[in-house]
């Protein structure tokens, strides 16, 4: 087991690594590297899965470490996951956007009569804050997408950390009073957890009622 955790986890390392690459490749490129590093993603989360049923074979005194260290490699590969989805989100409107600013720029106008015009200016000037305003809203849900993705890992990730700690305890023989701190502790973070999620859920709703 420990060989196959050493090696996911440089895995890991090395795809947070090449993450900051993606500002930085050229266009033509970039899917290329966006392709290679969801490949070595999905291949990190096979490894985690024998890493998973390797932990459950350990000995009773090791097992619980062990899934421990598990479990806080699968949320380091979330993470890298949700980052990865949100810059495809990005990259994609970006372009969307792009496309759009080129067929209007290329766009023939013509009169048929003196009297009638079109406001080209406006036109384009109408059209740019439209495109910001999208812009600004199309970040805003990537983000909040990816925070509301990473606060449901975050809670399940929790959940089980809280219970093989209580286990742990148990196993430690700790008092009932560091039991009772730990599971206040929990109770806690749930709360800030969901207190998160209402308030990034409030403000996209003020955002699309107010470009609405």
């Amino acid at each position: 087991m420990e060989t196959l955790y050493h090696q996911t986890n440089k895995q890991i390392q090395e795809v947070q690594s090449q993450m900051g690459r993606l500002e930085t490749t050229d266009r033509q490129s970039v899917h290329l590297l966006e392709n290679e590093l969801q490949a070595r993603i999905e291949q990190i989360f096979t490894h985690l899965e024998r890493l998973e049923i390797l932990a459950s074979k350990e000995p009773p005194n090791r097992r619980q470490n062990a899934k421990l260290r598990v479990d806080q490699l699968k949320y380091d590969v979330q993470h890298l996951q949700t980052a990865l989805r949100n810059f495809q989100h990005r990259r994609y409107a970006r372009e969307a956007q792009e496309r759009e600013r080129e067929e209007l720029m290329s766009r023939s106008f013509t009169t048929n009569d003196a009297d009638t015009s079109i406001p080209i200016d406006d036109t384009l000037q109408f059209n740019s804050s439209l495109q910001s305003a999208h812009r600004g809203m199309d970040d805003l849900l990537g983000s909040g997408s990816s925070i509301l993705n990473g606060l449901r890992d975050q809670r399940g990730t929790l959940k089980g950390t809280h219970k093989k700690m209580l286990d742990v305890a148990n196993m430690l023989g700790l008092s009932n009073t560091v039991m009772r701190l730990i599971e206040k502790r929990a109770t806690q973070d749930k709360f800030i957890m969901i207190t998160g999620m209402l308030i990034t859920c409030v403000v996209m709703f003020l955002v699309v009622k107010y470009l609405s």
